[in-house]
């Protein structure tokens, strides 16, 4: 059973551990189905976690909330075409594969559909001869899955893949690249740090002129970023796990912005699970390359974030937990009832919060 890392002992103030708490009502037609047409157009929402009324900005003002010295974390993974639809060998119906993350050096984990039909032993073949193995299982749905055919796996995804959008997303995109982060770098997620959606290139010249800097991480996200927390008790929920990777540059970095007093901007919750997973109790970091499971809920004592920057997540889930736990659940959750109100755009194409 994967181990859930609860909040530290002398934590700050216990909040609530009830999953009905973390619930809000979101019309449907505020569910952004596509991004704006130019990226940093998009709305944020401002919350001081000092308190104070929220505050409306475009994302065009977002460097102005920030200081010489502070340093943004980025989740540099890049989206793989990671869903492959094709046919069973054996009977010819109809299959889909869900990309997970490499296994070694010859297989991949996988998420399959149907699971009852593609049990270890069974084939699925794709276009243009790519033939999918499946090996063993893996815990909780998933597969070890190997490959097969003329091309490599990655020289037959960009004609066999598609872009696995999240479930809310009803429409195809135009270009997949929009379902990209323009700093996106290292192949292997089946899922965008959302977050990162709203920079420009002249976002970042501006930083640059302010003195503000950044640095990258990789975390892929998996599917399991959008299940809803289904205990009651959401101490019983088991955390789907991910992988990442901190390399020794970046935590020297981040290292170092803290020496001098700068503050740290997590990019996203990604980017934040990464920085808070790699931590010690004095808030530095060390080089790491790992697994995480890191459930962040309120009660949760923050070692390295100190600003937020996010969307707006689905309602009992682990993410709208985790934003809560930095910034408190009631002042979150009033923000929520704001957004809705002022008809904000929601999930992974919607508009931006900044937590300060």
């Amino acid at each position: 059973m994967v181990s859930v890392k609860q909040a530290h002992p002398g934590a700050c103030r216990m909040e609530t551990t009830k999953l009905s708490d973390y619930h809000y009502e979101l019309p449907p037609q505020l569910i952004a189905q596509e991004p704006v047409a130019v990226r940093d157009r998009s709305r944020m929402l401002v919350l001081r976690r000092g308190g104070g009324p929220v505050e409306h900005r475009l994302f065009t003002r977002f460097p102005d909330f920030l200081e010489a010295g502070d340093l943004l974390v980025l989740n540099n993974t890049r989206v793989i075409p990671a869903r492959l639809l094709g046919k069973r060998v054996r009977d010819g119906g109809e299959a889909e594969l869900l990309l997970l993350h490499r296994w070694g050096e010859e297989k991949w984990l996988a998420m399959v559909r149907p699971g009852r039909k593609l049990k270890p032993g069974a084939a699925v073949q794709f276009a243009g001869g790519l033939q999918a193995q499946i090996e063993e299982y893996a815990g909780r749905g998933q597969r070890l899955v190997s490959f097969s055919g003329p091309k490599t796996l990655e020289q037959a995804l960009p004609q066999v893949g598609r872009v696995p959008l999240p479930p809310y997303i009803t429409r195809e995109l135009k270009d997949p690249a929009q379902y990209q982060t323009i700093y996106a770098a290292v192949n292997g997620s089946s899922a965008a740090p959302t977050a990162g959606f709203h920079f420009t290139p002249d976002i970042f010249e501006h930083l640059r002129r302010k003195g503000v800097q950044w640095t990258g991480v990789t975390l892929h996200i998996g599917p399991g970023t959008f299940q809803p927390v289904r205990e009651e008790d959401i101490r019983g929920h088991r955390m789907h796990r991910e992988y990442y990777r901190l390399g020794a540059a970046a935590a020297a970095k981040i290292n170092e912005t803290r020496r001098r007093g700068g503050r740290i901007v997590a990019v996203g919750t990604t980017a934040c699970r990464v920085l808070e997973d790699a931590s010690g109790s004095e808030g530095y970091l060390e080089a790491k390359e790992r697994w995480t499971d890191l459930f962040i809920y309120p009660g949760y004592r923050f070692k390295t974030v100190d600003i937020l920057l996010t969307n707006f997540h689905l309602p009992r889930s682990t993410l709208l937990m985790l934003v809560c736990a930095f910034a408190g659940h009631a002042p979150v959750m009033a923000a929520y009832r704001t957004a809705v109100h002022e008809k904000y755009r929601f999930y992974s194409f919607g508009d931006a919060m900044l937590l300060l």
